[in-house]
């Protein structure tokens, strides 16, 4: 049966629930004579009478008999796939695979899932956390439908890559409460140069104020922590000053303060949504880019009393 067309299966079970070639017209809504040449079409292919034409109507043979649970199954595998594909359209099913960088999940990603799982409950989101990198290879390797991505001091490429702008993604200065600029809402990066600074590598060229480094300033690291939230209990200690992202600014603990930087100094990084380009990707992609964007928007005003 893999050359038979399916339309001629769906005439033919009409024709046998019917029993008349007249009947099954009506319900289809053919004529009879289209009816009677599909019926003899399929006959032809299967090289089987399916049907004894009696003086009224029509009686399945043995062969017909054969042929009917078969004919059913085929057409209802080939309903529950197209069910199944208007459900990954109307995103009433499906699977979606994102990647995020840490401060992107302290606030931006929970809250887009959050609202992508309100309007579509069956669609099924796993989340991987990791660093820029591995997740555009993941992207290429089609382990991923999504990730959030930022240029990294490394020159991860992004070739190959569709990138959606979420935002530009200020910093802010957490230090001590007791630090002596603690009470400033606005701070150059030349005086900080002599202190403590907690980042997340050695080389300043790979942190995340690598996009002040034009202006030559050098801070001295002095901690080498990886985790945000860890560089975060460091600066409560009084171990040091490091730099927070806007996106986790919200997610800070009180016990830490949050200073801005200078426009002149303030290292902005760009804040993008990936996609493999090229690659038709599910459905929900689309909507759930969607909900990021929404994301942004509610943190952004979340942060309006932040320091500016």
């Amino acid at each position: 049966m893999d050359s038979v067309d399916t339309t001629l299966l769906t005439v033919f079970q009409e024709v046998a629930r019917r029993g008349s070639f007249t009947g099954a017209a009506e319900a289809l809504g053919y004529t009879q004579s289209a009816v009677s040449r599909q019926i003899l079409t399929l006959e032809g292919e299967l090289g089987a009478a399916l049907f004894d034409r009696l003086p009224r109507g029509v009686r399945l043979t043995e062969e017909g008999r054969c042929l009917l649970p078969h004919a059913e199954a085929v057409t209802d595998r080939l309903g529950a796939a197209r069910d199944d594909l208007r459900a990954l359209r109307d995103l009433a099913a499906g699977h979606l695979r994102v990647g995020v960088f840490p401060t992107a999940d302290a606030a931006l990603m929970p809250e887009a899932i959050a609202a992508f799982r309100i309007a579509h409950p069956k669609v099924v989101v796993s989340l991987a956390e990791g660093l820029v990198r591995e997740h555009v290879a993941r992207l290429h390797a089609g382990d991923l439908d999504l990730a959030i991505v930022t240029p990294t001091g490394s020159g991860t490429a992004f070739d190959g890559l569709d990138l959606h702008h979420l935002l530009d993604d200020p910093m802010y200065v957490a230090m001590h409460p007791d630090h002596p600029m603690a009470g400033r809402r606005e701070l150059r990066l030349a005086e900080l140069a002599e202190e403590d600074w907690i980042a997340g590598d050695a080389r300043p060229e790979e942190t995340l104020i690598s996009a002040a480094l034009h202006s030559g300033f050098r801070p001295r690291i002095t901690y080498v922590v990886g985790e945000w939230i860890a560089k975060q209990g460091m600066v409560a200690a009084g171990l040091g000053v490091t730099l927070i992202p806007s996106l986790a600014a919200g997610a800070a603990r009180p016990d830490i303060v949050l200073a801005s930087l200078h426009p002149d100094d303030s290292p902005v990084r760009a804040v993008y949504a990936a996609t493999p380009r090229g690659i038709t990707g599910p459905p929900a992609v689309a909507a759930f880019l969607g909900f990021l964007h929404d994301a942004v928007l509610r943190l952004r005003a979340g942060l309006t009393g932040m320091p500016t």
